[in-house]
């Protein structure tokens, strides 16, 4: 989060940041823990409800990014900052690239910032926007693309023709608008603030599941003219009472503060030291950041990496498992609840940071998994991250790292019964990663940079002069943090953002794994590894979806001096991972606010352009769908003002991301 400045609120979010010997590190002892178990209620409904494109013209007050307050700049959603100074090993040879897609069977835009800010109204402008995508059957012998972002979701048919309106995750969830803006009669007020969305289609249930993060906030700005949070906060799971995505949805809250209320542990964040009221109802909060789904035979899993929400200091991943077929059956569902603070014991780091649950495909969307030890489902993470390392102060640093950890959760047949299950990890070798360096992006139209550059439009956009002089900047590149991961014939999949050297310096790359992984976390070795990097640009944000074949693709941004944010691809097997090709092109530059300074908080000379914070593939049959964010668009100054600020429809004053979804053939 963000602190804002005058008439300015806004919530930075999400973060959510070489070649080494591959050979495989001695296993030490697994840990393990028995989590804490509790009842989930329904607690409503949400669906898909009416709306259009907002009719006005372009600025109706002056623009407000992200969502913020009085405590933003207190949780920090990754500590590990910027590799842009940080060594790395070598990369013996950058992948080839062609700008060609011969494997691409279609590709379509998805949602796009202007749909995002105006497509139903009361939307803060938001940066980046978090690719989730689900795939799967509506019931009726039809494929349907249900594509989230933050704040909006989307159906599409498989040809990319839009099924619904582009529809507020508020409205979804049945919250109020995360945002009002005042008129000359009616004061700003705020809704709840909905974020990190991710999906899942479950083939074995026929059910879509939804999850996102919501932040309770006090519904008018507080007395030093920002929002305010209370410091409650839920992840809200979204399930569907058909097969079809565009019906009716129920709706399970289930709070994350733990900080002893509503049912939670008490895992004793520290307190702000904000003074300006309304001060939180919660002020020792945590915070569960950067929620992701998985599932298997019997479960749903979620999982978050758990900040203190006031004060400075990270305390561990956290793992909700819960009962699948109570969850579609309308609840109550048994939930059980891990907290990996310390249960990184193998003499290098100390707290789970991003778990990610893994999905298992089939022949039609995800379902089954590990049949052994009462059932199993499995996570990846790394730990080279800051808040991996983090002994209760915020003040760790990042650690280059040769370490992946496997994690895996048995005995999930309890789910639906009396709940025993029991969470272990281990420890295997994996090439060298360290910090990515922020990606430099191709020179081009900027208009939003011009705008904040000239006194005029500076004061017709945001209602005050910018002080800074405003130059393009490099593209957030991650941190090391684990990204999708899948199950599939006995072996876990996944990636992570990495630096590397090339002839012609460093960049921003890609390390996959594959891990075996039957019977638990025990056994577990490296079966494949190698790094992805171009000569001359840079490739962020992996996603990897792998078949039933063994075969897949890997999603990812292709951005660098010769490329604008390009939506990339690759294929991916046990022969490793072949050429890189361009699946959508980029059309100009990122433009958002996060770029510059006179959005930052405090204005500073470190504006933080944020992409991402991960992308989406959801195996099919022998295809991969795809999902990652690109720049679509382009356009001048000139059109940027006389369009006021839309740009036919493809920008907004504040933004220009958008979404590509393609599907690939994975050989």
């Amino acid at each position: 989060m963000t602190l804002a400045g005058p008439r300015l609120i806004r919530l930075l979010l999400g973060l959510a940041i070489v070649a080494a010997s591959m050979g495989s590190q001695p296993a030490a002892a697994s840990t393990g823990s028995s989590g804490q178990t509790r009842m989930v209620s329904a607690s409503g409904s949400g669906g898909i409800t009416a709306g259009s494109l907002d009719s006005t013209t372009g600025v109706s007050a002056w623009e407000t990014p992200g969502a913020g307050g009085a405590d933003g700049g207190e949780v920090d959603r990754s500590h590990s900052g910027s590799g842009d100074s940080m060594p790395v090993g070598a990369v013996s040879q950058p992948k080839n690239l062609t700008t060609t897609a011969p494997d691409v069977l279609t590709s379509f835009d998805g949602i796009n910032h202007n749909q995002q800010r105006f497509g139903t109204p009361n939307q803060f402008s938001l940066e980046p926007p978090d690719q989730g995508l689900c795939v799967g059957s509506d019931g009726a012998g039809n494929v349907r693309v249900l594509e989230v972002v933050n704040d909006t979701l989307r159906v599409f048919t498989t040809g990319g023709a839009a099924l619904t309106p582009p529809v507020a995750l508020n409205a979804f969830y049945g919250y109020a608008p995360a945002i009002i803006r005042p008129t000359p009669t009616n004061p700003t007020t705020f809704g709840p603030f909905v974020t990190d969305p991710s999906c899942i289609y479950d083939v074995s249930t026929a059910r879509w599941f939804l999850v996102v993060l919501t932040i309770d906030t006090f519904p008018h700005v507080g007395s030093d003219g920002l929002q305010h949070f209370a410091g409650t906060n839920h992840l809200d799971l979204a399930v569907s009472n058909s097969s079809d995505p565009t019906g009716t949805w129920t709706i399970f809250r289930i709070p994350v503060q733990d900080d002893g209320t509503q049912g939670t542990p008490d895992h004793g964040c520290s307190a702000g030291h904000d003074t300006a009221t309304p001060l939180p109802t919660n002020p020792t909060a945590c915070f569960g950041d950067y929620p992701h789904i998985g599932s298997n035979a019997d479960g749903i899993f979620l999982t978050t990496n758990e900040y203190s929400f006031f004060g400075v200091e990270f305390h561990g991943a956290q793992v909700y498992a819960l009962s699948k077929s109570q969850l579609v059956s309308g609840g109550p569902a048994n939930m059980t609840q891990f907290d990996t603070h310390g249960l990184d014991t193998f003499g290098f780091a100390r707290n789970g940071f991003t778990l990610w649950p893994s999905v298992t495909p089939t022949a039609n969307g995800y379902g089954g998994g590990d049949s052994s030890n009462g059932g199993t489902e499995y996570f990846l993470s790394s730990n080279g991250g800051a808040e991996a390392h983090d002994t209760g102060d915020g003040k760790s640093t990042f650690h280059p790292s040769t370490q992946l950890l496997v994690w895996s959760l048995t005995n999930t047949s309890s789910l639906s019964g009396s709940p025993s299950l029991t969470l272990t990890n281990n420890n295997v070798g994996a090439g060298l990663y360290t910090l990515p360096p922020s990606a430099v992006q191709k020179s081009g139209n900027q208009p939003l940079k011009t705008c904040l550059n000239s006194t005029s439009c500076s004061q017709f956009l945001e209602g005050i002069n910018d002080q800074f002089v405003e130059k393009s900047a490099n593209l957030d590149s991650n941190d090391t943090r684990m990204q999708q991961v899948t199950w599939v014939n006995g072996a876990l999949w996944g990636a992570i953002d990495t630096g590397v050297n090339t002839s012609s310096g460093t960049h921003a790359g890609i390390e996959w794994f594959k891990v075996s992984a039957a019977g638990g976390s025990g056994g577990a070795s490296i079966a494949g590894s190698g790094y992805v990097a171009l000569g001359n640009d840079n490739l962020t944000y992996p996603a990897i979806g792998i078949t039933t074949s063994g075969n897949g693709v890997m999603a990812f941004t292709v951005v660098g001096s010769d490329f604008y944010p390009s939506a990339g691809y690759a294929l991916i097997g046990s022969g490793g991972v072949g050429d890189i090709h361009i699946a959508a092109m980029g059309q100009g530059p990122d433009d958002g606010f996060t770029n510059y300074r006179f959005f930052a908080n405090p204005p500073s000379f470190t504006a933080r352009p944020r992409w991402g914070d991960y992308g989406a593939a959801v195996p099919m049959g022998g295809s991969v769908w795809i999902a990652s964010e690109y720049i679509g668009q382009s356009c001048d100054f000139a059109t940027f003002i006389k369009s006021n600020f839309r740009c036919g429809g493809t920008r907004t004053a504040l933004g220009n991301w958008g979404t590509r979804i393609s599907l690939v053939n994975a050989g």
